[in-house]
């Protein structure tokens, strides 16, 4: 009996420390294992810290200093493709001495606007606030190459008026954000309060006249304070109040020569008509002398002269 217990201690206790070991391997493995997952997520933040993520906040950092940027979008193939290849110039950023950075254009539409993003994934090289499109090949040896032999020099750069910084792109970024929100109010308009989709262009076009009406109005009341209109009846009635002082003053004045007018009128008349009467006597005369002699020149011009004065003062009578 003692030698059938002391065998089946044995065995126990040999059970009990495979049981031990076991347990201990188990903890061994989950410990390794979480040791392996914080150690690779220590080395992707690591690798992903060598790359800025450039957003409105913090923009301005690419202003000074030699950058490259990479516009992408999550959903974007071709930006996928490319993110291995820009992580690992990342890590050789130090290296290269220059920065890295990237921007969602799903989250940053401003930037999207201020650098004119049209295709994806696009890539800048910036300079000292001086910006160059990078349009050649995406493979990394290429990216180091230009960057190392300082290709980017006969690139030429953006324009000033073009430039991420000047007032026109940050005009443009603003629009940008604008179309976002907009966007995304209708998103809201027809999902989630179920507006059928012509409804929330109606009522988008109702604020759109609104908003125009009332920048309008604003408009022409700053015009109104800068330039004021002048009082046109006042004007009008200072002419009046001339013009009738200047009737009573000179009536007078005109009433009479209107009345010496009419008096040479009148004489001028009375010559004219004793003039006419002494010709008609004289040519009375030369016809009863003799009919068949032509009138002599002098008589002639003494005639003309007189019928000119008559005539003139038939034109002043008329």
């Amino acid at each position: 009996m003692c030698s059938c217990s002391s065998s089946n201690m044995a065995g126990l206790r040999v059970s009990l420390r495979r049981a031990d070991m076991q347990k201990y391997g188990r903890s061994s493995c989950w410990i390794c294992a979480v040791f392996l997952t914080l150690a690779a997520r220590l080395i992707a933040q690591t690798d992903a810290s060598d790359v800025l993520t450039v957003t409105d906040a913090n923009w301005t950092l690419i202003l000074q200093g030699e950058w490259m940027i990479k516009f992408y979008a999550p959903w974007c193939p071709a930006c996928q493709h490319l993110q291995t290849d820009w992580e690992s110039l990342g890590r050789q950023s130090e290296s290269l001495g220059i920065s890295v950075g990237r921007v969602d254009v799903t989250q940053q539409p401003g930037l999207s606007g201020r650098f004119l993003v049209t295709t994806l994934p696009t890539i800048f090289h910036a300079k000292d606030g001086n910006f160059r499109k990078y349009v050649s090949s995406r493979t990394i040896e290429d990216i180091q190459a230009y960057v190392e032999q300082k290709k980017w020099a006969m690139v030429e750069p953006v324009p000033g008026w073009k430039s991420p910084s000047s007032l026109l792109m940050s005009g443009m970024a603003n629009l940008f954000r604008l179309s976002v929100y907009i966007r995304q109010i209708h998103t809201y308009l027809t999902n989630t309060l179920g507006i059928p989709s012509w409804g929330s262009y109606v009522i988008f076009a109702i604020i759109t006249l609104f908003m125009g009406l009332m920048l309008g109005l604003m408009l022409v009341l700053i015009a109104d304070c800068i330039w004021p209109s002048r009082p046109k009846h006042r004007e009008d009635k200072t002419v009046v109040i001339v013009k009738e002082e200047v009737s009573e003053e000179e009536v007078e004045d005109i009433l009479m020569e209107e009345k010496h007018t009419s008096d040479l009128d009148n004489e001028s008349e009375r010559v004219s008509g004793d003039e006419s009467t002494e010709e008609e006597g004289a040519i009375s005369d030369g016809a009863a002398d003799g009919s068949d002699q032509p009138p002599s020149e002098g008589a002639a011009e003494s005639s003309v002269r007189k019928r000119k004065p008559q005539a003139q003062n038939t034109t002043e009578g008329t």
